[in-house]
């Protein structure tokens, strides 16, 4: 049985959350809380909230990820489900955001600084610095191009040692190509 539950007008303005994607709840055929302009249909818990939405990542004012979860679905729409303690605060204009590179998947991230995953070593940068770093890191991870100046045996150690400067120091791509070559 769903809980009776309501939330302020414009609660999900200027927030960051990533949400896991799930199988669908059963909410014994209650109508949705909530269904945006967009086509995106809410429920709302003491809990948390739960999404079904065809869309993912930048909305409005607002940054909402889903963390897939290889749910076998035919519809395009996916479920995805966040606790309400998951919802920080977004703006473009404080540093809120870290890098994460995950070099085993071979993909790299952003999350905010107040997720329990910051451990206060990765450079915090605001979102569009953010959006600069992680546009020439996906580049670093998937071109071979930049790599022709470079003196090197290992390819990806060399993309892992320019990947983890740019995570963790301010230096810019340029300087460390620089210091590199």
């Amino acid at each position: 049985m769903k809980e009776n539950f309501k939330l302020p007008a414009g609660f999900f303005k200027n927030t960051f959350c990533v949400f896991e994607e799930i199988l669908p709840p059963n909410f014994d055929n209650k109508k949705f809380d909530y269904v945006s302009k967009s086509g995106s249909s809410y429920y709302f818990t003491k809990q948390g909230m739960y999404r079904l939405s065809n869309h993912w990542g930048r909305l409005a004012n607002s940054k909402w990820r889903l963390v897939s979860n290889n749910v076998t679905t035919d519809s395009k729409y996916k479920w995805g489900y966040a606790p309400w303690e998951s919802f920080y605060p977004d703006n473009s204009t404080d540093k809120l955001y870290f890098i994460q590179a995950d070099f085993i998947n071979n993909t790299v991230n952003y999350q905010h600084k107040n997720t329990p995953e910051f451990d206060n070593k990765a450079i915090l940068r605001t979102s569009f610095e953010t959006a600069k770093k992680l546009k020439q890191i996906r580049n670093l991870m998937n071109l071979t191009s930049w790599a022709k100046y470079f003196d090197y045996e290992d390819i990806n150690e060399l993309r892992k040692k320019i990947i983890l400067e740019l995570v963790f120091t301010e230096k810019t791509l340029e300087e460390i190509k620089r210091e590199l070559q």
